[in-house]
């Protein structure tokens, strides 16, 4: 009888080993983490619609183009405004000249990359003053974009 209890406790103690090597402690914990995020680079807003042939109190021409947006993703253009800067010539002023439709029509999110996206709506007319304006011949106008 002795054997057998000593068989006996010796597989209740096993078993009981082998209960504990499954056991485990449970608890919680907290921790925090970060994340940035990048900044952008401006883009160009470039024109690609020809004018020429304006002179005082011509029609108005239509101004379009597109967009250069160098950063890895888009970019949402809510407008875009032209206003003329220069005229190249001497005794010509900027403001024999107007942009009007400000701010531009058709602006979007525009992709990464070159000539992408477009915008238009604005346009370009040289005005009728009562003052002589031949020093505006063969004018060459410069035209600043801004877009926000």
């Amino acid at each position: 009888m002795k054997k057998r209890s000593t068989i006996g406790l010796a597989v209740v103690s096993m078993l009981a080993l082998s209960i504990g090597a499954y056991a485990y402690w449970t608890n919680s914990g907290t921790g925090t983490g970060s994340a940035a995020t990048g900044t952008t680079a401006g883009i160009t807003v470039n024109q690609t619609s020809v004018v020429s042939g304006l002179y005082p109190g011509s029609p108005a021409q239509a101004l379009s183009g597109n967009f250069d947006n160098g950063n890895a993703g888009p970019i949402h253009v809510a407008s875009v405004t032209g206003t003329v800067t220069s005229t190249g010539a001497v005794g010509c002023s900027p403001a024999d000249f107007v942009v009007s439709g400000s701010p531009a029509a058709n602006v979007q999110e525009v992709p990464s990359g070159t000539g992408v996206g477009s915008w238009s709506g604005l346009s370009v007319a040289m005005t009728n003053t009562a003052a002589n304006q031949d020093a505006c011949k063969n004018a060459t106008l410069t035209i600043s974009y801004t877009s926000a």
